[in-house]
This record gives C-alpha cells, sequence and structure tokens, in this order.
C-alpha cells in the first residue's frame, strides 16, 4: 500500500528540501503552501504543483509539519480534527513537541526527526563546486528520531521517511524527545553555536588589534580543523604542553564554572520557550 505524505509548509526553504528529495520515492505526497513565492519556487526549483489543505490530508498517512517552530502549535491544533486516528504528524524539531504545542490526540502517532547535518571530517561535504555543507543533497549525514507518542510499530516509517527526506544517509539514531532538545537547543545553539560565534568575534579582534583579516581567518579555520581532530579522537595525536596550559588557562577565563547546568531541563524548556 502506498504511504501519502501531506507536506505543510513544503515552498518553504526546508520544505523545498524536502519536496526535491520525496521526489521520485515510493511515496505519494500532497503539497501545501499559501505563499505564492512558495509555490512558485515550488513550481520552478522541483516541478510541483500545491493542493488544498482538505485534499491533502484526506487518507493522509503521514503529515510532515515544516514550518517554523512558533506556528506548529496553531497548524497541528487547526489540522488536527481532520486527521483520521493512526495519522503520523512528524515534526522536524523537538522544540514544540517538547513544549507540549501538539494537541492532545492520543489516537495520533507524533514522530521528530532531524538531521545531524554533514560533518565536518566529511570530504564530501567540502567538494568544489557546490559543496552541501546543510546536507540533504549530496553530502551523507547521520539523523536522530524520536518517537513521542505512538505504537511502537510506527517507529519503522518515521524512519523511512525521515531517511528519504534527509538523505543520503550515514547513520541512523533512536533517542527520546528529551535527549533531542538536549542535541538542540542544548548542544548544537547554546554550546556549539555561540562558541563559535566567540571565536569569530576573537578573530575579529585580533584583525582590529593589527592581523590582516586574510592571516587571521585562514589561521583560525585551519587550527580549528587540526584542534577539533585531536580533541574529537578523528586522528590519533595529542596536543603540546603548551596548548595543554593555554586550555587550562582559558577556560576557566573563558566559561563560568557552572556552564553545564545549560543542560538542566528546567533550562532547556526556558530556552525552548523562547524559541516556540
Amino acid at each position: 500500500m502506498t504511504v501519502k505524505i501531506a507536506l505543510f509548509g513544503a515552498g518553504g526553504k526546508m520544505g523545498v528540501r524536502l519536496s526535491q528529495n520525496l521526489k521520485g520515492s515510493d511515496y505519494q505526497v500532497s503539497h501545501i503552501e499559501p505563499g505564492e513565492v512558495g509555490r512558485k519556487r515550488l513550481r520552478e526549483e522541483v516541478g510541483v504543483e500545491c493542493v488544498p489543505v482538505e485534499q491533502a490530508l484526506a487518507d493522509a498517512d503521514v503529515v510532515i509539519l515544516a514550518v517554523p517552530d512558533t506556528l506548529i502549535g496553531k497548524l497541528s491544533a487547526e489540522i488536527a480534527p481532520k486527521l483520521k486516528a493512526g495519522t503520523m504528524v512528524m515534526t522536524l524539531d523537538a522544540a514544540a513537541p517538547f513544549a507540549g504545542h501538539l494537541p492532545n490526540r492520543p489516537d495520533l502517532v507524533y514522530f521528530v526527526a532531524h538531521p545531524c547535518h554533514p560533518s565536518i571530517f566529511n570530504p564530501k561535504a567540502h567538494t568544489e563546486g557546490s559543496p552541501d555543507y546543510f546536507g540533504g543533497v549530496s553530502a551523507p549525514q547521520s539523523i536522530v528520531s524520536a518517537l513521542m507518542q505512538g505504537d511502537e510499530s510506527t517507529f519503522a516509517l518515521g524512519e523511512a521517511v525521515a531517511k528519504t527526506i534527509y538523505q543520503p544517509i550515514e547513520r541512523s539514531y533512536r533517542v527520546t524527545v528529551e535527549q533531542m532538545a538536549l542535541l538542540e537547543p542544548g548542544l548544537s545553539e547554546t554550546v556549539c553555536a555561540t562558541l563559535l560565534d566567540v571565536m569569530r568575534e576573537a578573530m575579529d579582534e585580533v584583525v582590529a588589534r593589527g592581523v590582516p583579516p586574510e592571516a587571521a581567518r585562514d589561521f583560525l579555520l585551519g587550527h580549528m580543523t587540526i584542534l577539533s581532530a585531536v580533541i574529537f579522537k578523528q586522528i590519533p595525536g595529542q596536543f603540546s604542553d603548551a596548548c595543554n596550559k593555554a586550555i587550562v588557562n582559558g577556560k576557566p577565563r573563558l566559561m563560568r564554572d557552572d556552564w553545564k547546568k545549560i543542560f538542566d531541563r528546567a533550562e532547556i524548556a526556558e530556552s525552548i520557550e523562547r524559541i516556540t
């Protein structure tokens, strides 16, 4: 039996990526996009037309919400009464589900799937031409998936759809919604994005102090590669005594002693509340 998918936000930046990967799959896909700009983008880039909401939801097996986190609650509440029991509602981020923004429908399946994006150590993400830093085009990436509610047997369908929309896939991991929230916004945004932003500020600072901009950029990005390879054990090796001493001295200057509290559930919940 052909699985029917209703894709909301199909003409958005993420929706178009998903539409391209769903095109030619074994799934029967109905695209929903209210904006004319998005509809035009779908026609030009994917070659598909949108359909009315009622038509898309008729007998839909999976509903993918490729819309901003701030719209998940409102949209899911609007479409829930139109969904048959057993329909899978898939979100692409853990924020709204974690915050309790999905309708109270125990007879629906709630599934969350999120991409890891191509690793910095994946050479296919850095090929000449059009490098695939985001994933979902040419560079393999891993994914994380969570079955928030629904029969255990439905996980296989959710994972299969996730592998299609985020292909090509390197590895697929199963986590809980709470664990996915630890990964994002916790690990990826609150920690990684913040520290990378600080690194960019540090680069700007040495430029302001006289270092040529190109030299500072090449020096930092090159060191990011080799330092990351050693820290994350991509290659065997260890830092020099001087580097280790710099870390010991630098960490208390840059990081609060209690910084790991950002992973406490209350902190994650507060961060997600701001997002949603």
